[in-house]
């Protein structure tokens, strides 16, 4: 086969796997990945906390879908990787603190077992009388929140669902998709109420995963953020830092793709492009090209948030894993990880804790300066966990501006009708965190959706 040029339009996780499959499978091939930034890795980021590498993005790749980590396996550094020594994380509520009952899809209970306490005896009955209500009957996407409010009652999204939620989408259950945030959920509302959906689909679940006695996740000891260098050296790819592009070309031989300054723009040619920026870049580069995604794609909006990391004086704390903190609470802080706790390599002199802020639609916490923001965080930090040495040795603040994709309702129509535009023209390709989903595996798994469809 002749040799060919792939231009990735963005150096994250998505851009950066796309580009080492892209690699395996014609290792002759030039690879120019493009980054408007000063760093690869996106959202994948790591720093030196109290002597230990630290992530500030991703801290955990789900363990129990392959493709996260095969692809630790396949960079050779299947032997870095760690399971975690607890998983047991907490709910606080205004009346205190709850471990996260079990046997839950991201917070849908599917039954009453392990709700007393977490909800109130009203809340509680409610749940029960799902069963008995008229049988469900969904047309097409709802939103996560109005469908379980109506079904469940306002607690079981307000203290169970909304930490879970916000937590991984930073996002809010009533805006939210219920087919794409919970895809497995849906798949099985036709049994008639939500409790029997939230059953089948985690007996489904048990059955395609196989391995339910492994760990749930893994991390890697030196950091996740330390894949992105490890990613471009397999893939030998060419990356341009602080190069962004700003619109693709269709060319008789391929494609055009303007890069740099605007008022000085560099041309480069291209045999294929994947274009992994998030969705509103996306939408200015695809204009010309692919103009039927362009809409589609500005429907998608994102959330900022802050990960402020914080490393105490060494002490004990009965938090396990960490603390999910619902907005029932009026706390600044969404959630609590206590990574010495939860990660064996990271045990040690150290008390080393991480903190998130922000949610879609309320961020004007964010417009603290860093130094206001952390000492904020820190304060909520050393309450909720009761530290008696609440002083940190070491804080670090990164914010993610327009950081999370939001999958509001309608978002898998509008994933379609964004791939099936892009689809129309050969040797162009779109992929990343905005279409279906934001975790590691999920961004692996459609950079190498993309590449089958190039290829």
């Amino acid at each position: 086969m002749s040799s060919r040029r792939l231009v990735v339009v963005g150096a994250g996780i998505t851009g950066l796997a796309a580009a080492f499959e892209w690699r395996r499978r014609r290792p002759d091939d030039e690879i120019v990945v493009l980054e408007a930034g000063d760093r690869i890795g996106g959202k994948l980021h790591r720093i030196q906390l109290a002597g230990h590498w630290y992530d500030t993005g991703p801290e955990a790749m789900l363990a129990r879908v392959p493709e996260a980590i095969a692809l630790v396996e396949a960079l050779g550094l299947g032997a870095r990787l760690v399971a975690p020594a607890t998983t047991q994380a907490s709910v606080v509520l205004p009346e205190g603190r709850f471990p996260l009952p079990a046997g839950t899809v991201l917070g849908v209970p599917a039954s009453t077992d392990g709700l007393d306490g977490f909800l109130s005896s009203e809340g509680v009955a409610r749940v029960r009388a799902e069963a008995d209500l008229p049988p469900l009957a969904v047309d097409g996407d709802v939103a996560v929140g109005g469908l379980l409010r109506e079904r469940l009652g306002d607690e079981v999204v307000d203290r169970l669902v909304e930490p879970l939620l916000g937590g991984v989408y930073a996002g809010r259950a009533d805006e939210l998709s219920l087919q794409a945030t919970m895809p497995q959920l849906h798949a099985h509302l036709g049994e008639g109420s939500v409790l029997a959906a939230a059953a089948a689909a985690r007996e489904a679940g048990t059955h395609s995963r196989g391995d339910v006695d492994g760990p749930v996740f893994q991390t890697v000891d030196e950091g996740i953020g330390s894949l992105p260098a490890a990613l471009v050296a397999a893939a030998r790819a060419e990356v341009r830092l602080r190069t962004p592009a700003h619109a693709v070309r269709r060319t008789a031989s391929g494609f055009e793709v303007s890069t740099g300054q605007v008022a000085a723009p560099e041309v480069l040619t291209a045999d294929a492009v994947l274009v992994t920026a998030p969705a509103g870049k996306a939408a200015r580069l695809l204009g010309r090209v692919a103009p039927g995604a362009v809409e589609p794609l500005q429907g998608i909006p994102y959330a900022s948030m802050a990960v402020v990391a914080m490393a105490f004086p060494a002490q004990d704390v009965e938090a396990g894993s960490g603390l999910l903190v619902p907005p029932v609470t009026g706390r600044l802080v969404k959630g609590v990880t206590v990574s010495s706790s939860k990660w064996p390599h990271l045990g040690g002199d150290a008390l080393l804790v991480r903190s998130s802020v922000g949610r879609y639609c309320d961020e004007s916490e964010l417009q603290r300066t860093d130094e206001d923001l952390t000492a904020a965080v820190v304060a909520d930090v050393a309450d909720l966990l009761e530290l008696s040495r609440p002083e940190p040795v070491q804080t670090a603040v990164v914010r993610w501006g327009g950081g999370l994709p939001q999958y509001l309702v309608g978002h898998p129509a509008r994933v379609d009708a964004i791939r099936a535009a892009v689809g129309e023209v050969p040797g162009l390709g779109i992929a990343g965190a905005a279409f279906g989903g934001v975790g590691l595996p999920a961004c692996i798994r459609d950079a190498t959706r993309a590449v089958d469809a190039l290829l």
